[in-house]
């Protein structure tokens, strides 16, 4: 591979723009750790005590999520050391399996995946905003056909649309935001763990009370709480908080010295969120009762409400506008990173071919930028915060699996190649990650069956759309 991931030609005609390595370690770790620190481990809590049932099996959840994300992390680390360019997952599936899967990735991932990600982290700025102003964006505005659309709608389009101007900017502007902003939110998890463990009148033997009957655990399904069943759920909540310990995968053409940087990128940024979010939640359930927490309003937060009872209305108020600092930051390094999974696509005629262009004086891919913040638009508008997140988990984690397992297809295939970064523990860890990918899947699958099928039915339905695109030779332009 060259030092840039080059767009030469469009059909053998006109030379295009190209990407520049304008990343370094510093840009890409904050990438990772700004899209995991976002609005998941400031409000999945809640859901996960209800799955439970206890505040030791919510711990375990969040560990068990971490080792997963972690075992990940070893294997990407491997192969995007190895294929160090822009696209990410879509480009080791597309190598490892062939194009029909690297295909569906890309369509899984812009159609549902990303965007209802992007959607939801939009959501969640907009209804941290709602709490910061009393409620104020609540009324409906007006309505679209029968849609009725409120002021938490309007700005999570709103937030969609300033990050996308934000990201037609060269990538490294993008990169010094995003380590600005994961700075301010690594700070904010600090701050509100010290904040409740220092003054909150709590109890340590909280961790040992399970959940009762007054719990009222709204929205939460009978049939994700408890057992096998409900730890899975469980697991599922915190994965979406840990969603984004490979988002730099994508930016892997832009990233200098990917062959050192990748790995550590990937690796180091999963360690110190771990930590982050394991501290924060012993911080609530010392803080606030296990059913105070499972009661916790779905308008509201296990932070905000703990912040509130500990230092008053208007401590928790300038909290809650942090805290839309940390859903904005996630939004940034997800806009900025899974914008070149479209723009990947493209230039090699599996997708619009409109969206492999390149600025000339920025060189990002703003068409691909811009058609992703108009996806996620529309998902914003559509949805709401747990149903989006939970689709986001499932289908991302069907192609996370087969991507990590690609380190398999790669030791086989290309045994010869320099590998710059070996996955720790290979066979061993790998294998554990598919393994428990796979179990993941199926519970997920028993716990919200109807959700889990319109997942896979979005997969399927990539596949006329595959046809099309392939059924004529088309150009191919290559890094």
């Amino acid at each position: 591979m060259s030092g840039s991931e080059r767009i030469v030609e469009d059909g053998g005609r006109t030379p295009r723009a190209e990407l520049v390595r304008g990343l370094g370690l510093m840009a890409a770790v904050s990438v990772n750790v700004a899209n995991m620190i976002g609005t998941g481990v400031f409000l999945k809590t809640r859901v996960m005590t209800c799955n439970v049932g206890s505040p030791g099996l919510v711990m375990a959840a969040w560990i068990a999520a971490g080792l997963l994300a972690l075992a990940g992390s070893f294997s990407y680390g491997e192969v995007a050391a190895l294929l160090p360019v822009a696209g990410g997952e879509y480009a080791f599936l597309r190598r490892a399996y062939g194009r029909l899967v690297g295909f569906l990735y890309g369509w899984t991932f812009f159609g549902i995946a990303r965007s209802a990600s992007q959607a939801a982290l939009a959501i969640g700025f907009a209804t941290f905003l709602n709490q910061a102003t009393g409620q104020r964006l609540e009324p409906v505005l007006f309505t679209i056909a029968t849609l009725p659309v409120t002021g938490v709608t309007v700005m999570s389009v709103l937030a969609i649309w300033l990050v996308a101007f934000v990201n037609f900017r060269p990538v490294t502007t993008g990169g010094a935001l995003a380590i600005v902003l994961t700075l301010i939110k690594m700070a904010l998890v600090v701050a509100v763990a010290l904040t409740l463990l220092l003054f909150a009148e709590g109890h340590w033997h909280h961790l040992s009370v399970p959940i009762s009957a007054a719990a009222t655990c709204e929205q939460v399904s009978a049939s994700a709480r408890g057992g096998v069943i409900g730890f899975g759920a469980a697991m599922v909540g915190a994965l979406w908080a840990y969603d984004g310990w490979q988002n730099v995968a994508p930016l892997a053409g832009e990233v200098k010295n990917p062959e050192r940087n990748l790995p550590r990128a990937f690796i180091g940024g999963m360690l110190v969120v771990a930590v982050l979010y394991l501290v924060a939640n012993l911080a609530y359930f010392y803080a606030m009762t296990p059913d105070e927490i499972a009661s916790t309003s779905i308008h509201s937060s296990v932070a905000s409400d703990a912040l509130r009872a500990t230092i008053g209305p208007v401590a928790a108020v300038v909290i809650l506008l942090t805290l839309m600092v940390s859903s904005i930051g996630s939004l940034h390094a997800s806009v900025l990173s899974n914008s070149r999974i479209p723009y990947a696509m493209a230039r090699e005629g599996l997708f619009f071919r409109a969206l492999a262009t390149v600025s000339e004086s920025t060189h990002v891919p703003v068409r691909a930028i811009t058609a992703q913040a108009a996806w996620a638009s529309l998902l914003a508008l559509l949805g709401n915060y747990d149903a989006l997140t939970d689709s986001v988990v499932f289908a991302s984690w069907l192609f996370y699996g087969l991507a990590a397992g690609s380190v398999f297809v790669f030791r086989r295939t290309l045994p010869d190649v320099p590998r710059p970064y070996h996955a720790f523990g290979y066979p061993v860890l790998p294998a554990v990650f598919l393994v428990v990918t796979t179990w993941l899947l199926v519970n997920t699958f028993l716990a919200d069956t109807g959700r889990a099928l319109l997942g896979a039915a979005y997969i399927a339905l990539g596949l006329p759309f595959y046809a099309w695109w392939t059924r004529s030779p088309k150009p191919v332009t290559r890094g």
